[in-house]
């Protein structure tokens, strides 16, 4: 049974729903949420929804809505199912004409959504916009370079999964279209939905870091589902698997970019076991 915890609505439209699936995170929560509370825009709600914790996290979230009044947001309880039911259910119950995913563990730099809807009022094709985090930015994809603002293809995506789930933002007819998260996937489950949507929208990349993720530690190795370097590898074989079916490669691209895919894992399993 799901149970819903304040939801403060008022007559201001919001322009974007913030999506956070939340599961045993008592110890980042509350700066998660702090992160979205400083953003320098402000009509946002924001959705977390609490996936079976057995910690006291939907305690301090709803201690939290207590003391911000002031904000549009809302706790959803549900039982344990994943991430990707998690971060489903936030949609579903999100209204804003764009959508935003973050993660419990993570933080947005201040101006992050500022400097998001700055580049989508001056590029109005744009329907899905990430950006980096920890500091990063990519000079170019092998024979790809890259600016400040790029188009990245399905097939790009293949080569270099650049989207990370706290850093993007993107239009709510998305979801009509594209659908949701494959509840089934546990791995990696971010690039299935991220290279169906690239195959039928325009995707984009502000080379700019206004996210921190993981507390600003390495992308792998270290905790979480990521953590599970050979469950990844899987996720992201059954990736361009799906590729392959979607008819974005052939069958010898599938072929090269399985080979690619698996001299990564080999490399990360290096570099984490040499830490």
């Amino acid at each position: 049974m799901l149970g819903i915890y304040k939801f403060i609505m008022n007559n201001t439209r919001v322009r974007v729903s913030v999506v956070i699936p939340m599961y045993n995170s008592e110890n980042t929560i509350i700066r998660t949420l702090d992160s979205v509370k400083n953003q320098t825009v402000t009509d946002y709600e924001i959705i977390i929804v609490d996936d079976g914790s057995t910690d006291s996290s939907a305690v301090l979230v709803q201690e939290y809505i207590r003391s911000n009044d002031s904000l549009e947001i809302q706790l959803i309880k549900k039982a344990n199912g994943g991430v990707s039911t998690a971060r489903n259910l936030g949609i579903s119950k999100s209204s804003a004409p764009w959508i935003a995913l973050l993660d419990s563990d993570d933080e947005w730099l201040p101006n992050k959504l500022e400097r998001q809807f700055e580049i989508i009022d001056n590029n109005p094709s744009i329907d899905f916009l990430g950006t980096n985090r920890n500091g990063e930015h990519f000079s170019s994809i092998l024979w790809k370079k890259l600016g400040m603002l790029e188009k990245i293809s399905a097939r790009l995506l293949l080569v270099k999964f650049i989207f990370v789930v706290p850093t993007i933002l993107f239009r709510r007819q998305i979801v009509g279209d594209i659908g949701y998260f494959d509840e089934s996937q546990k791995y990696a489950e971010e690039g299935n939905y991220f290279i169906r949507i690239a195959q039928k929208f325009n995707c984009y990349l502000l080379n700019e870091s206004l996210v921190i993720t993981g507390g600003g530690k390495a992308h792998f190795g270290h905790s979480g589902l990521s953590s599970n370097l050979k469950e990844m590898e899987r996720g992201e074989l059954r990736n361009i698997k799906l590729a392959l079916n979607l008819k974005i490669i052939n069958y010898f691209e599938y072929s090269l970019l399985t080979v690619f895919s698996i001299l990564k894992y080999f490399r990360r399993v290096i570099i984490v076991k040499s830490r």
